[in-house]
């Protein structure tokens, strides 16, 4: 049994098995496409909507204030060490499945199940509450031009409002999923578009915002201490989510060896030093503990004077999440193709459309799922359950990379982490402290989702996992297919 859990997969093996024609994915995707993607998925709900929660606190941790900007950059810091590690190994291994594949070739097939399963809880419960975010949104800029959906139609039931079902989450989920099935490349395409309008946003509001800005506001510029900090780091980092979603579509970029480490730096870069501004601009603008906790940074535009840059900020915000929801769905769908392609989950999630080239029975799947969740459950604690899934697959990565330093160390290497071992020993350590920094019933739902992916792989994945049909072939004598 032990031998069953930490049984590895050769990167000759998984690359083979990539390139198997019925579980070939189309490759169409450059370098600007997965650095799109990339600032598609990581620009969102975590800048227009949890910075605010970030600055202020709540009943479970404690606000950073104007030293929130110390806790994008320390966030910022942690997903670069990790980054560069994901970069490493996406040359390396450029197939779907990202931290699942790397954990599967160096911690093996149990670590690599857990991953995936964590990954699982990552993109699934980020996309129900980026939609849920997105129709919020997309209901204020219906009501500023004067349409009013009911409030039974907008909200999940159970609430003070009489919902039935947060219809226009469900529809997005729906739309975007339909897009996914069409094709990558105009998955890619429309989020590209996307992207610019959003940064457009963005710099839309530094620019307005920084000459109101009020060097006051900044005092005292850490007025919960470092322990305000940290914690707002750890919340943030649901903002910078987003990078690792590139490694998913490593399988259908045209020159992955090339073009993957630069979409992931390139995308981490750009979006780092973006929040940086914005949140030196946002808490210039406002006082702290005035900053609105929904749409802090369209607020904060209105309560300087200028209510139609609310509005063309709201706009922005729609657009964001839109991409944020369209990347986050690729990541999900490309992580159950990777783990059913290995037989960790049914075959059938793994069949690839004879036309569009993409795994469509999981992209229904996830959408359907999605979408379902998306109307019915109001989900406040989602950034929370993210992170700590996120966390998990991050320090896995970093301790994988060294592992694989010592296990493969002539493998050919197209990108190479700098200053080994110390940058995937300093990632691993910043992302525990981090997820350290996490609330206890984040925690203890963590344990629960993890106890259920044992019973899952004990259940099915150990008596399914082709690895080990592999291995009982070879112990009766039989040569194994590669």
């Amino acid at each position: 049994m032990t031998s069953r859990l930490l049984r590895t997969k050769s990167i000759e093996r998984i690359l083979s098995d990539a390139d198997h024609p019925q579980h070939r994915l189309k490759r169409t995707l450059s370098a600007w496409d997965l650095t799109g993607l990339g600032i598609g998925a990581i620009i969102g709900t975590g800048i227009f909507v949890l910075i605010g929660t970030a600055i202020v606190g709540d009943a479970h941790r404690p606000g950073a204030g104007p030293g929130i900007i110390l806790s994008f950059i320390l966030s910022g810091l942690t997903c670069v060490l990790a980054a560069l590690c994901y970069a490493e190994f996406a040359a390396m291994i450029p197939v779907a499945g990202s931290a699942y594949t790397y954990s599967y070739a160096t911690l093996g097939e149990f670590l690599a199940w857990i991953t995936g399963w964590n990954l699982i809880l990552e993109y699934g419960v980020a996309c129900v509450a980026v939609a849920i975010g997105w129709s919020g949104y997309f209901n204020n800029l219906l009501k500023l031009a004067g349409i009013h959906l009911p409030e039974w139609a907008t909200h999940a039931p159970g609430g003070p409002d009489g919902g039935v079902a947060n219809f226009p989450a469900a529809i997005i989920v729906l739309l975007v999923t339909v897009i996914l099935v069409i094709g990558i490349k105009e998955s890619a395409r429309a989020t590209g578009i996307i992207v610019c309008l959003k940064l457009v946003v963005i710099l839309f509001f530094i620019a307005v915002g920084a000459p109101a800005v009020t060097p006051s506001n900044w005092t005292p510029f850490m007025p919960q201490g470092f322990a305000g900090v940290s914690a707002a780091a750890a919340t943030v980092f649901f903002a910078y989510i987003g990078f690792d979603a590139i490694t998913t579509t490593a399988e259908e970029a045209r020159n992955p060896q090339r073009d993957l480490p630069i979409g992931i730096m390139a995308a981490l870069g750009i979006c780092t030093l973006l929040y940086v501004t914005v949140a030196a601009v946002l808490t210039g603008l406002v006082p702290s503990n005035q900053i609105d906790i929904h749409a802090p940074v369209a607020e904060a535009l209105r309560l300087v004077g200028y209510p139609w840059g609310a509005a063309v900020v709201a706009i922005g915000a729609v657009a964001g999440i839109t991409s944020v929801l369209v990347v986050m769905m690729l990541g999900q769908i490309r992580v159950f193709f990777a783990i059913s392609r290995d037989g960790l989950l049914s075959p059938w999630l793994s069949v690839v459309h004879p036309r569009f080239g993409t795994p469509h029975h999981a992209t229904w799947l996830t959408g359907i799922g999605v979408a379902i969740m998306a109307a019915l459950v109001p989900i406040g604690t989602a950034a929370d359950m993210t992170n700590i899934g996120t966390f998990f697959a991050f320090t896995l990565v970093c301790i994988g990379l060294i592992v694989l330093r010592y296990t493969r160390p002539n493998h050919p290497r197209p990108f190479k982490t700098p200053f080994m071992p110390w940058v995937p020993l300093l990632g691993a350590f910043s992302c525990l402290a981090l997820m350290w920094q996490l609330p206890a019933l984040t925690w203890h739902r963590f344990v629960w989702w993890t106890i259920a992916g044992i019973v899952i792989y004990g259940l099915y994945g150990v008596r399914h996992s082709k690895m080990g049909a592999c291995h009982t072939q070879e112990s009766h004598g039989v040569p194994s297919k590669q």
